[in-house]
């Protein structure tokens, strides 16, 4: 077995936190992809941060605003990971919604159409759930999953990449892009 670096391989020690597992603390733009080590990149969304539900929306709605999804999407996960389990669902779906938007943005649009409504899916299955409600923390599921069903078809139709910040939901209701 060949101990030379591969192509992927940047001849770094692997940053590992103090359980040894891998971190990744190369920069990323915007949308949370990758740019080359030593490059200026966009801050990283800190993880395992516990906030309130509220907080975890208010914080997701300023990073969707901003056009940064792909950092949302890192708050709804930090509220499943440490939320009750019935609202991981909420949560889940929440992030999906994030994450499909990020595809949408990069160019993806397959994958962000098919995220989008899988995210639009889950918000709807738990709002009609036993745990569910039309508008928990204040997030108006309806209109959010309307909001990623109509995305989702501009994006089968059209097929471009889309603007993140132009075309973020409301989660409190408002108008969404």
């Amino acid at each position: 077995m060949s101990t030379a670096p591969g192509p992927y391989d940047s001849g770094r020690e692997r940053d590992r936190d103090e359980e040894g597992r891998a971190r990744n603390q190369r920069p990323r733009d915007g949308l949370g992809r990758p740019l080359p080590y030593g490059t200026d990149g966009v801050a990283r969304q800190p993880e395992g941060v516990v906030r309130t539900p509220e907080e975890s929306v208010a914080e997701a709605q300023v990073l969707l605003d901003a056009g940064r999804p792909f950092h949302a999407h890192e708050v709804f996960e930090d509220a499943w990971k440490s939320g009750p389990p019935a609202e991981r669902d909420l949560w889940k779906g929440l992030a999906q919604l994030a994450v499909g938007l990020t595809h949408a943005a990069r160019g993806n649009t397959k994958g962000g159409a098919r995220l989008l409504l899988r995210g639009a899916g889950a918000v709807a299955g738990w709002r009609a759930g036993p745990d569910g409600l039309e508008r928990p923390y204040g997030i108006d599921l309806t209109e959010l999953a309307r909001w990623a069903e109509a995305l989702a078809d501009l994006l089968e139709r059209e097929g471009a990449a889309v603007d993140a910040a132009a075309r973020a939901p409301r989660l409190r209701g408002g108008a969404a892009g």
